[in-house]
């Protein structure tokens, strides 16, 4: 069963932020969830890192995108 692009998102944030996350509305969700995959298509050094270790990749965006629009 696949999971949806806010499941993974969540998956990739780190404890912290995926509570401060969870706690939003579900919109609020799916926005920063588009926001994370933008971030993984944008970036190129994620490119690199992904090729190495898709997770470490995904984690890093995550990072990025809840830094700049949860604190």
């Amino acid at each position: 069963m696949p999971i949806d692009t806010v499941e993974r998102f969540l998956v990739a944030l780190d404890p912290h932020h995926r509570e401060q996350v969870q706690r939003l509305s579900h919109e609020e969700q799916v926005k920063l969830a588009d926001a994370w995959e933008a971030e993984l298509r944008q970036d190129t050094d994620l490119d690199t890192l992904s090729e190495l270790s898709p997770p470490a990749a995904e984690s890093e965006a995550a990072a990025r995108v809840a830094g700049k629009l949860l604190e």
